[in-house]
């Protein structure tokens, strides 16, 4: 499906398009004009199936905010970004994208990426951020500014999902105005070699979306241990599947490692179902102070 629709995104399928959402067309009567494209141009739909299925949805955002909030609410100090399983990076500008939440608001009025969900809860929205610096690592990184990488991230949007393609053009966009960078490399090797850096003043935030089940449990057991034993202030913020139908929105913060449940999300980020409580109805304790460096 995602080789298919490429081709009507690159303008090889005119009779198609007419069918697809994504370009406009109306869902209706697709598949004579399906089958007719797979005929016509099966080689090369042949080699295009081979391309790993590869996303970026900007939307988990709205899951990831309260975590970032929280962050930056418990230590008081920037953000040093480090995004595992980053594709193009673009969850790495959460904070140049707005957001309505229900009926709270966050994010810059002007920004051309809008995203919606429902919410339920408290999370510290009125908490200020500043995000230091962003970098990501990926086995197979997509560029956000080229042709190519733009193409392969629209192609595995489903084509009648039209408010996703809209809101990931414009986070396309907004990348295209700020630089983050995503290496190509394994989960666990770069987030060692990332932890083992100097990062003064600042508060290191590893964080992820959908990413734990591609790794094998001891690439997993390592990826813990290399936090575990990071120095410095480090916050561990994970939007991952549980054992229901939303995803569990999880914070462990070092020194101290303390493992919090801040939220329930779906699996693109709506509906939120915030679940920490405030520092006030929770048992007291104090917050990890920022070592000494």
């Amino acid at each position: 499906m995602g080789a298919v629709h490429r081709l009507v995104l690159s303008g090889k399928a005119p009779p198609l398009a007419s069918h697809y959402p994504s370009t406009g067309g109306e869902p209706r009567d697709a598949w004579p004009a399906f089958l007719e494209l797979l005929r016509e141009r099966r080689d090369e739909l042949r080699a295009l199936i081979d391309h790993p299925v590869q996303t970026n949805e900007p939307a988990r955002c709205a899951a990831l905010l309260g975590g970032f909030l929280e962050v930056a609410r418990t230590t008081g100090l920037p953000l040093r970004l480090l995004e595992v399983g980053a594709s193009a990076g673009l969850n790495l500008r959460f904070d140049r994208y707005r957001y309505e939440l229900g009926d709270a608001r966050w994010g810059p009025p002007e920004s051309p990426v809008l995203i919606r969900a429902r919410l339920s809860g408290r999370p510290p929205l009125d908490t200020p951020v500043d995000v230091a610096s962003r970098a990501g690592c990926d086995q197979r990184p997509l560029d956000p500014v080229s042709d190519e990488g733009r193409l392969a991230l629209a192609s595995y949007v489903w084509s009648d999902q039209v408010e996703r393609h809209t809101r990931l053009q414009a986070a396309l966009g907004v990348a295209e105005q700020m630089a983050a960078s995503v290496d190509r490399a394994g989960a666990v090797e770069w987030t060692e070699a990332r932890l083992a850096e100097p990062a003064p003043g600042v508060v290191t935030v590893v964080f992820h979306s959908i990413v734990m089940q591609y790794l094998s449990s001891a690439e997993r057991e390592r990826f813990e241990r290399s936090l575990e034993a990071a120095p410095g202030l480090v916050a561990w913020l994970r939007m991952e599947p549980s054992d229901r139908d939303l995803t569990e929105v999880r914070l462990t913060l070092w020194p101290g490692g303390e493992d919090r449940l801040l939220a329930l999300a779906g699996y693109h980020g709506d509906p939120v179902r915030w679940l920490d409580q405030p520092d006030a109805e929770r048992p007291s304790s104090p917050a990890p102070p920022a070592p000494a460096r």
